[in-house]
């Protein structure tokens, strides 16, 4: 007896100990993952991308990998020709910059003054080197433009150094802000959830060390090269991360407190608690990092890293809430539910020998839902059905083909203004060419091409300063100016019809540049989505059958949420494009939407009808659909609304991307939540009956025990084969 309780006062401690020294290294590491991170578009392609091909060819002619900064500067007035000596000195004082590449035989540090044909503008093209901080040295030329320009003239730093300066600029909010708004808005609803001082902090401390300790295995993988980490990744995480592990506590937390109520001891309480929790938890986490997992299958390497990354943060959420929590709630017992504490005696009495409905015990909302669903269980999923249909018919207005480059900043941009800036007084694509590598010999040919191609506006071949064709393993180098601005669709249609054309005269040639990395990526990303949403549906109707042992019952809930997909994307559309008017969504955005939210949607499916199945086994299959909504309807909810909060969260960086997956996802959890596993599921199971479980043999064991209940008998269910 003394060593057992020596055992129940120390093992809670050291649990909690233990996670505390992991959350203790894992916390400064979050701070370090920048040094690990990488926002760069190219690198997300696959390396059978054309353009992925033609860049790393194109890097045989240059001895560098600098990133250009284009230099636009604006007058209000036209800048006279005697003027042009200062904006040259100009040039000279950029130059100075730190970090800039220096100038080299026949090209000077900072190319320009270029004026424009309507002398309303001047350009520069400077190169920031690959070893310097790029942000620091686009704050200094935007420093130096800001000090040195004259009344009346504007400046501004864009091109791919602007804009990767300002995007990871946007992305500076994830480390604080982020975190700072999720981990609130958690702690708001569980304080007025639960009505206590003490469980929201018990439960965010589950899940902040959760995300604390998981960060550490991410930093390592990133630094050893096996997954590649990015900004928006960085984000999805943390998101995931808190609001899975608080759903998975909030399910615990709720069945422990239903058993104080019945046990004297806390311990009886949590084992009691555990045992019947478990299972859900397990079922749902693994559904989830399963779900995460399929995105290996992406082509995309940023699609591709993000599944491992995100599924590590889901099984540490699992460990956090199946040992952390419950040590923490042992270590206060009844005292993390004050100032209402559960009082021993106070579960209700409930009688399951004879005509039970299964409304008994159940009060307020969940009650009239449960009685309207055993009244009217029909109308009432056909209704839901009808409404979630007409909901996902905005799916014909969802334009995800990508968004040009400059619409992926949300907030104010001085790359943005200066590509705007650029397009108005220079041709549109200036500063950011399409290239071309092709076999040495064809240059004629490409050439003719290009002059000919709609849409081009200048090409040319590059050569030494002795106008000799530079060749470099056999290969020459053009660049073509489009006509429009490069992060546009209709240049990614000119590059598009650039190929085709060039497949005829040199089949070999091989277009790159800004314009065809975001055409190959938007490609990829619509090739991912039709590849990877039937593996991901498969995967979880596996579990499904496994876990509720039955056939239908999974294909109605993973029809469920497919549906409830499909509504939420619909309705999504009409709110980019008709009130928040986005120019587009990113081609990723439905296939993450996706993933995200049938696995997740699944998660309070699972929650529900592992409860309905343990309820039916006592008293029958429409008496335990009842009981079982009504017993869950409060936590379920309150996990609903925890992680449509988290992901709203998102919405605080000013990110295109992150923006319209915060309210995809916390649009399709509420409706999840509300409609799908309030109202569907349960009355369509009602309505369907014992059959909901075939072809289990608790489909045919009910048959007896559900024909016994219709004439008033008492036919208690035998679960012992079950």
């Amino acid at each position: 007896m003394f060593n057992r309780k020596w055992v129940r006062a120390v093992l809670p401690a050291f649990v909690v100990v233990l996670w505390f020294i992991g959350a203790g290294f894992g916390g400064p590491t979050f701070g370090k993952l920048d040094e690990v991170s990488s926002n760069d578009q190219a690198s997300f392609l696959p390396a059978s991308a054309e353009s992925t091909e033609a860049g790393e060819l194109q890097k045989a002619f240059t001895d560098s990998e600098a990133v250009p900064a284009v230099v636009v500067v604006e007058s209000d007035t036209p800048i006279p020709p005697q003027e042009l000596s200062q904006y040259e000195a100009l040039a000279d004082t950029l130059a100075e910059v730190p970090g800039l590449e220096a100038a080299a035989e026949g090209r000077p540090a900072v190319v320009g003054p270029i004026p424009s044909g309507d002398g309303l503008a001047i350009q520069y093209v400077a190169s920031v080197s690959d070893d310097a901080e790029l942000g620091e040295v686009v704050s200094e030329l935007r420093a130096v433009l800001q000090a040195e320009l004259p009344d009346g003239a504007t400046g501004y730093v864009t091109g791919p150094a602007g804009f990767t300066a300002d995007l990871v600029s946007a992305f500076g909010g994830i480390d604080g802000i982020l975190l700072a708004v999720a981990l609130g808005a958690v702690f708001l609803i569980l304080l007025a959830v639960y009505r206590s001082l003490v469980l929201p902090f018990l439960v965010l401390f589950t899940s902040v060390f959760a995300l604390a300790t998981s960060i550490l295995l991410v930093y390592a993988f990133a630094g050893w090269g096996w997954i590649q980490l990015s900004g928006q990744s960085q984000g999805i995480l943390s998101i995931l991360v808190i609001g899975a592990a608080t759903d998975y506590a909030l399910l615990l937390v709720a069945r422990f407190r239903e058993a104080l109520t019945e046990y004297g001891s806390k311990w009886d309480a949590m084992k009691v608690a555990y045992r019947g929790s478990v299972e859900p938890i397990v079922a749902s986490g693994a559904t989830v990092i399963l779900a995460l997992l399929c995105l290996l299958f992406s082509d995309l390497n940023s699609n591709r890293s993000l599944g491992p990354i995100a599924a590590i943060g889901i099984v540490f959420s699992l460990l956090a809430a199946l040992s952390l929590l419950p040590a923490l709630l042992l270590l206060f017992g009844r005292s993390a539910f004050w100032p209402l504490r559960p009082k021993t005696g106070t579960h209700p009495a409930e009688a399951y020998a004879e005509n039970v409905t299964g409304l008994e015990g159940l009060r307020g909302i969940w009650l009239r839902v449960a009685r309207l669903i055993s009244r009217r269980a029909r109308p009432v999923w056909i209704a839901s059905f009808l409404v979630l249909a007409a909901g996902s018919l905005g799916l014909l207005q969802l334009q995800a083909n990508g968004v040009p480059q400059s619409s992926l900043i949300l907030a104010p941009s001085n790359a943005v203004d200066g590509q705007e800036a650029l397009a108005r007084h220079f041709d549109a694509g200036a500063g950011s060419p399409v290239t071309i590598v092709a076999p040495e010999g064809t240059q004629d040919a490409v050439l003719e091409v290009l002059e000919a191609q709609e849409g081009i506006t200048e090409a040319s071949v590059t050569a030494d300063a002795a106008g000799v064709v530079v060749v470099r393993d056999g290969n020459v180098l053009l660049r073509a100016t489009l006509d429009y601005q490069a992060d546009s669709a209709e240049a990614e249609n000119v590059v598009q019809q650039l190929r085709t054309s060039l497949d005829a005269v040199s089949p070999e040639a091989l277009v790159g540049g800004v314009t065809a990395v975001a055409l190959d990526t938007n490609v990829t990303a619509q090739a991912d989505l039709v590849k990877i949403i039937p593996i991901v549906l498969a995967v979880i109707l596996v579990i499904l059958m496994l876990l509720l042992r039955s056939v239908l019952a999974p294909v109605l809930l993973i029809g469920s949420v497919v549906l409830s997909y499909a509504t939420a994307l619909g309705v999504s559309a009409l709110v980019f494009n008709n009130v928040l008017g986005f120019d587009g969504a990113d081609a990723s955005v439905p296939l993450f939407g996706f993933v995200f939210l049938v696995a997740l949607g699944v998660d309070y499916n699972i929650f529900l009808m592992t409860r309905v199945r343990e309820e039916s086994l006592r008293i029958g299959t429409r008496a335990g659909i009842l009981r079982g909504l009504g017993v869950t309807g409060g936590v379920i909810t309150s996990a609903g609304i925890v992680l449509a909060a988290t992901f709203a969260a998102l919405g605080v960086i000013p990110i295109l991307f992150l923006a319209q997956i915060a309210f995809i996802v916390a649009f399709g959890v509420l409706l999840d939540t509300v409609v799908v596993r309030s109202l569907l599921v349960p009355a369509l199971a009602y309505d369907v009956g014992r059959a909901i479980w075939w072809p289990s043999r608790l489909s045919k064991h009910l048959r007896k025990h559900d024909a016994g209940a219709a004439h008033g008998a008492s036919v208690p269910a035998d679960t012992s084969s079950q």
